[in-house]
């Protein structure tokens, strides 16, 4: 079986050496890998069950990791977004041509998230990058509220699992239309 710990370390090697990890986000658990492996975002994908046309989220710990990857059409979309960033709220920008189409999906946008949560903040930080992040789940299923119940999903299928406390929602992150606040989630 993967390892079940608390190394962040460990789960930012696993990234960075093409791996899939399990982390704690704001309200569940996540996983995710580094957004610019195709191989890797696939493997996601086929665990999850889930179509690459849906697209995925990504995550950050600060805007500069979202800036090269967005295309704000009116600077009140930026700044909607920032009044909840860094927070819970994830929003939708039209995507830039550095943004994979195997993360936009069939759209010409990407959904992104600037978190303030520590885990979080503290992978992307030491990456120096965005991460995938989408629920730790089978797509339509229930995410497990727990690492080792996530572990007897995937096994070995994951390579590392980051058994740290999850924040203080207690659902996913809401997600919002940049162009006018809509919310879609």
């Amino acid at each position: 079986m993967s390892e079940i710990g608390q190394s962040i370390h460990s789960a930012v090697a696993a990234v960075q050496s093409g791996g899939l990890v399990v982390y704690p986000t704001e309200g569940v658990y996540g996983i995710g890998c580094d957004y610019r492996n195709q191989t890797t975002v696939m493997k996601l994908l086929r665990l999850k069950q889930r179509s690459v046309k849906q697209g995925l989220v990504l995550v950050a710990s600060h805007i500069e990791q979202v800036l090269p990857l967005i295309q704000p059409t009116d600077r009140l979309h930026l700044a909607r977004a920032l009044k909840t960033w860094p927070g819970h709220t994830t929003w939708v920008f039209p995507s830039t041509t550095l943004t994979p189409d195997w993360i936009t999906g069939d759209y010409t946008s990407v959904a992104v998230r600037v978190s303030k949560h520590p885990t979080i903040k503290f992978l992307c930080d030491e990456l120096g990058h965005c991460l995938v992040s989408t629920s730790a789940n089978l797509s339509g299923q229930t995410t497990p509220y727990n690492c080792l119940d996530i572990q007897s999903i995937w096994g070995n299928q994951v390579d590392y699992y980051l058994d740290l406390p999850l924040g203080d929602a207690n659902q996913p992150s809401t997600i919002k239309l940049a162009s006018d606040g809509h919310q879609l989630r």
